[in-house]
């Protein structure tokens, strides 16, 4: 999901923008909604980068990135999720996230947190679509068997050895 590193959310605001371009005053931004509003976001505003926020984990790991956690969500429910974050209780938000990322970190991770993430993945869902299309073709593609490491380098080596050859002199 390499487009979630054009996705930020910026602290105070409500949604998810997209990073249009930096400028000397900070950066210009679009919301993701109906309106598509493009603003100016000043150097001193908290933008978070969808792309470098993860969940805490139990696991060797410690974190999962918030793409894959969004893979998973779409992976496992499609358009149809089982709670909504405005009126979820509790513990139907830790079961949900339970079943999505099973080895969440349930001291770290807060429930306020769970619905920031539902939010956002709703967002994602209605107004780029196209992020979990390709993800999922990619994730598909990369399931795939690779070729044998043999073969990768020999087609490496190949074009390498004829570089080296000197080439003949015209006299």
């Amino acid at each position: 999901m390499e487009a979630l590193k054009e996705i930020a959310n910026i602290a105070g605001k409500s949604g998810l923008y997209r990073i249009m371009k930096p400028s000397r005053a900070g950066v210009i931004v679009e919301s993701l909604d109906e309106k598509k509003e493009k603003s100016m976001i000043g150097p001193t505003a908290r933008v978070s980068v969808l792309k470098d926020i993860s969940i805490y984990t139990d696991d060797e790991d410690q974190s999962k990135p918030l793409a894959e956690v969004f893979l998973a969500i779409y992976e496992k429910f499609g358009d149809d999720l089982p709670v909504n974050p405005r009126t979820a209780s509790n513990s139907e938000l830790a079961d949900f996230i339970g079943e999505v990322v099973p080895a969440y970190d349930r001291d770290r991770v807060h429930m306020s947190d769970v619905k920031k993430l539902i939010s956002w993945y709703l967002i994602l869902r209605n107004n780029t679509p196209e992020i979990f299309e390709v993800a999922a073709t990619e994730s598909a593609e990369a399931g795939e068997e690779p070729a044998p490491q043999e073969t990768q380098v020999e087609a490496a080596e190949e074009p390498a050895k004829e570089a080296k050859r000197p080439k003949a002199k015209k006299e």
